[in-house]
């Protein structure tokens, strides 16, 4: 003989996939955050590498006049485009086409002035509202490389090494890796994927509590021998396994879409094996548990099917505010990040795709976060189911 609660179980199932409409909300919230994630992630990477495949576009008044610095500007990767003598309003002009990354005005004394070995100005005009990157800035550092080695070798003519003008010489080493670098925009990004776990199961949680009291077959169940609990922990698990099911499956195809992207090229990295994620799905099980307990419990309380509605649809943003608050702070990963629902999961799954693996403590902790305060809301929901007055709603 089943258990009771195995009966409202597979009873609350049934009625939920013989909905069409619902089925396709579900694999709707389901598909929609990894494929969002990655065109997002695909644009980044499409406009970091455009440059480096097309060649940034330079208008160049006057580049006659500097025909070594439009040869190393070149060599850069640039395409020079030389145009008329404009003023200002014209290059402002040009700029707002986004065409062109920058504009260079080489001076008309340049020439002059470089004989002398006087300065020879260049100005270098650029929007910098315009999403042109980084490119106007490695403009620049061309310019300064073929200031410097112009100076260098005016040295040498006068017996000088260029040396005596860098008496200290600084090295750069970089110990961070891509991962490293990748976790902080990674980690803003993750508290996306766990949000379906207070969407999946919501609808079913709403109708099999506050629908069902609503059309009256409430009292039918509860005349059935059956405990409150037993109706409770049905229900709670019917919502539970739904987004339990949608939660693992958005992560599986949210690893596929970040193992496959070319992260690499916008300094990212995605490192997470499938054990790895195995080992995140099985932690992030209770977050999944703990939103339908929340939500069968508040939709208990709630009078009618829309105030059920109107209020869970507010409630389930709140988990998603510590995530929102620590991205927004920069906070470096501490334990107790691990004792707050949703949290804890997306703090989990930023330290393994980082660093790949993480001791058994924060697991624990994270799966325990989330169980422990689901098990008191179904407690309190079945205290609730108890009352005449609920089952009436007087």
């Amino acid at each position: 003989m089943k258990p009771r609660f195995m009966v409202v179980l597979l009873k609350e199932l049934r009625e939920t996939l013989r909905d069409k409409r619902t089925l396709a909300m579900l694999a709707l919230f389901t598909v929609m955050y990894p494929v969002v994630l990655g065109f997002i992630l695909q644009q980044m990477v499409n406009r970091a590498t455009k440059p480096e495949r097309e060649g940034a576009e330079v208008a160049v008044i006057g580049a006659a006049r500097a025909p070594n610095l439009m040869t190393q500007l070149r060599q850069k990767n640039f395409t020079l485009r030389e145009v008329a003598p404009m003023d200002e309003e014209g290059i402002a002009a040009l700029l707002k086409g986004r065409k062109t990354v920058a504009v260079l005005r080489v001076s008309d004394k340049f020439v002059e002035n470089y004989e002398a070995m006087r300065p020879a100005a260049i100005e270098l005009w650029f929007d910098s509202a315009a999403d042109t990157g980084s490119r106007p800035r490695d403009i620049e550092d061309v310019i300064n490389a073929y200031g410097s080695n112009i100076a260098g070798a005016r040295l040498l003519a006068h017996g000088v090494s260029p040396a005596t003008l860098s008496p200290i010489k600084l090295q750069r080493y970089d110990t961070g890796t891509n991962a490293s670098r990748s976790a902080a925009m990674i980690g803003s990004i993750l508290a996306a994927l766990f949000f379906p776990s207070f969407m999946l199961g919501m609808a079913t949680a709403i109708d099999s509590t506050a629908g069902e009291r609503e059309r009256r077959s409430l009292e039918v169940l509860m005349a059935q021998p059956a405990r409150a609990a037993d109706l409770v922990v049905g229900k709670w698990l019917a919502a539970g396994t739904l987004a339990m099911v949608g939660v693992t499956l958005e992560l599986a195809l949210a690893h596929l879409v970040l193992s496959w992207l070319p992260l690499e090229e916008i300094g990212m990295a995605w490192s997470l094996s499938w054990g790895g994620l195995a080992m995140v799905c099985i932690a992030a099980l209770p977050l999944s548990l703990f939103a339908a307990a929340v939500q069968v419990a508040l939709a208990m309380n709630s009078k009618s099917f829309k105030e059920a509605q109107s209020l869970l649809s507010f409630v389930m943003l709140v988990p998603m505010v510590p995530g929102v608050l620590v991205s927004m702070l920069d906070l470096k990963t501490a334990t107790w990040m691990y004792l707050v629902p949703m949290l804890s999961d997306q703090t989990l799954l930023r330290e393994m795709a980082r660093t790949g693996q993480v001791e058994a403590v924060p697991f624990v902790l994270t799966f325990l976060s989330s169980a422990v305060p689901a098990v008191a809301a179904v407690a309190f929901a079945a205290w609730r189911m108890k009352s005449e007055r609920y089952v009436l709603a007087v």
